[in-house]
């Protein structure tokens, strides 16, 4: 996979070059470009925004640097198309199923506003644009951030941990809390390792017998308790589909 960054402040990036997406960067499982928008303004302040047309407080990033950025990055490669990906706090809860969907895409750019956010032109130019693969507005939850920096990271290492060969062991992604399959509106259970006993609270003894049978039905037992408790809707989601199920 590709992954662009086209952004203000470069060095927000830095956390890409560590953990397992340093070493999948690293092993060529994914390629990371980071461009620094400023380089497309002309004039000598690298001005990329001004003031909202309407009236209204703080500034709006412009379409021309952005158009120049975008067109130039779709430029370096003509054989692929790639998706244009916006974080905002207006666009669509980003989720761990849109994850996986994500994973088949070959070639992601994040534009990482600022301020107010970006000239709305810039989505709607490139979605109708032959040579794009589609634009995404899309929120990590019901709060602001001061950029899309931050918002950019956590999608990026949603999606490229799910990738083939970025997480050491496969199975660990299949157990996460969101996952496909029969636990998808569960969150994962508790978690234990040594040792046994620690400040007077002990390891569940269920863990501990070596009955794989019965430690699956005491984690998918946690994973509903857990889910009923910290996250209600998403158990009432289970709730409904299981119904569903039954009718059919």
């Amino acid at each position: 996979m590709r992954i662009d960054l086209v952004t203000i402040f470069p060095d927000y990036f830095t956390p890409l070059t560590l953990s397992l997406l340093g070493k999948a960067i690293a092993a060529g499982l994914i390629e990371v470009h980071v461009h620094d928008l400023r380089t497309f303004a002309h004039d000598r302040h690298n001005t990329v925004d001004d003031t909202p047309y309407g009236g209204g407080p703080g500034m709006v990033m412009g379409p021309q640097p952005w158009g120049e950025a975008l067109d130039a990055i779709a430029a370096t490669n003509k054989e692929l198309r790639p998706v244009l990906v916006v974080p905002t706090p207006s666009g669509v809860v980003f989720d761990q199923r849109a994850a996986q969907a994500w994973t088949s895409d070959p070639w992601l750019v994040f534009a990482c506003g600022r301020y107010e956010g970006i000239d709305a032109r810039v989505a709607q130019h490139y979605s109708a644009s032959a040579d794009w693969a589609g634009v995404r507005e899309v929120g990590i939850g019901d709060y602001v951030l001061a950029g899309g920096e931050v918002a950019s990271l956590v999608l990026i290492e949603a999606i490229a941990r799910l990738l083939p060969g970025v997480v050491g062991n496969e199975a660990s992604v299949t157990d996460d809390s969101f996952a496909s399959g029969s636990m998808a509106h569960l969150l994962e259970g508790p978690v234990f390792t040594k040792p046994q006993e620690w400040r007077g609270l002990t390891v569940p003894e269920v863990l501990l017998g070596g009955h794989h049978g019965q430690i699956t039905s005491w984690r998918a037992e946690q994973a509903r308790l857990r889910t009923a408790q910290m996250r209600p809707e998403l158990a009432a989601d289970l709730a409904s589909d299981q119904h569903g199920d039954h009718q059919s």
